[in-house]
């Protein structure tokens, strides 16, 4: 298994030197800066190759661009409205350049309008340490009273929305103020900080698109990329939902192991995967992670290990961030698993054999709680989980054979 470290460019405040102290030898990377929908330039892929290649002294870091996380896909081509035809084209050309400068493995998403959701950005946890939690009850607060989306109220029993007006009605306007830039941190650009009539604005556009005309969306998509991705060698990978059920009135098509395997039924391709996300999808109490590793491995394309702790016993309600290893999801089968694929693999001949991971978010501990770097990609929580997940390996994959 291939360990990799996400980085956000050089005003990441996790540098390429401390990459590679934690001891990744590959990174995993996106060009932020450049619009959804645009095209990847050679000349700005080989700027970030650079980037991650050099140390602050000017000497080679040895790390590598191993994994595009993401290469977005525009709201236009998931809604197929506006430019979506440009975006597919720039999509395409994007896709033919990261070919050319020897990157293979592109992660994405489909999720509409909300890229990820929280409630509470840092939850101190009893051991002084943060996190980053979703509270079903605070959510429904936000949807309910402060973004006040029509609807709203099917989404939520009884005993729910009373349980999220009491809370609402507790609230001062800095914690209403609070809850909603948490939620909204997740949207496209939200650097920028939206209005909430943005945000109405967003999921206005989703009206009449149904869960089903959400996934003949993204299969179009597909169709129209992955016969392109297959020639060039390169290996696509979907990101599942996260939260993984329908928030805020919009379809969540990638939230189970059945929507996955409908997908890869549809355009039945090795470059069509995905990218297992423990702790996205496992955030579902109907989730089996080492199943799914199992049954879907020679499609996994890239790991992200990490842990959630499900705060109730039903499919989905209220979660936070665990440590690697203290979540729900059992971990040390989960890399088993994901082992046992490898194993495959090299005895089937495959050149990616090796799968790629990354010590996915992580908890904010010791000099993380002032550093403020991105949620939930802390330098030491992150250097933790790692350490913690180089240790099942070391200890598993002797014993591993097909």
């Amino acid at each position: 298994m291939r360990q990799t470290w996400r980085w956000f460019g050089p005003r990441d405040l996790v540098s390429i030197d401390d990459v590679r102290q934690a001891g990744a030898v590959g990174v995993v990377s996106a060009l932020h800066h450049v619009p959804t929908g645009a095209v990847w330039t050679p000349d700005e892929i080989a700027r970030r190759q650079a980037e991650i290649g050099t140390m602050k002294d000017g000497t080679p870091s040895t790390l590598t661009w191993d994994v595009v996380e993401s290469l977005p896909v525009s709201e236009d081509i998931k809604k197929q409205k506006g430019d979506w035809r440009a975006h597919l084209d720039a999509y395409r050309a994007s896709l033919r350049h990261l070919a050319a400068a020897g990157i293979e493995v592109i992660c994405y998403n489909f999720m509409p309008v909300l890229d990820w959701t929280r409630t509470d950005l840092a939850w101190k946890r009893p051991s002084g340490a943060t996190c980053m939690r979703f509270d079903l009850t605070d959510f429904a607060a936000f949807d309910l009273f402060i973004l006040a989306r029509p609807g709203a109220s099917e989404d939520y029993d009884e005993a729910l929305q009373a349980a999220a007006e009491a809370r609402f009605r507790a609230m001062s306007e800095a914690d209403r103020d609070q809850l909603a830039g948490n939620v909204v941190f997740g949207l496209p650009g939200a650097a920028e900080r939206f209005t909430l009539e943005d945000v109405r604005a967003h999921l206005a556009e989703y009206s009449g698109i149904s869960e089903d005309r959400l996934r003949g969306h993204m299969i179009d998509f597909l169709s129209e990329v992955v016969p392109l991705a297959e020639e060039l060698g390169l290996r696509l990978c979907c990101h599942p939902d996260d939260p993984p059920v329908p928030l805020l009135g919009l379809p969540r098509i990638m939230s189970t192991e059945a929507h996955y395997a409908a997908v890869m039924r549809a355009v039945d391709s090795p470059a069509n995967g995905l990218t297992l996300c423990s702790g996205s999808l496992g955030a579902r109490a109907d989730n089996d992670l080492p199943g799914m590793m199992d049954r879907l491995g020679d499609r996994v394309h890239f790991l992200h290990l990490r842990n959630v702790t499900r705060e109730t016993g039903a499919v989905f309600g209220s979660f936070h961030e665990a440590e690697h290893l203290g979540g729900d999801t059992d971990m040390v089968a989960l890399v088993e698993a994901a082992l046992r694929e490898e194993a495959r693999r090299r005895a089937s001949g495959r050149a990616d054999w090796s799968i790629p991971f990354r010590p996915d978010h992580g908890q904010d501990i010791l000099d993380d709680l002032g550093r403020r770097a991105q949620p939930g990609y802390p330098s030491i929580g992150r250097l933790k989980g790692l350490a913690e997940l180089r240790g099942i390996i070391a200890a598993l994959e002797p014993r591993i054979a097909v």
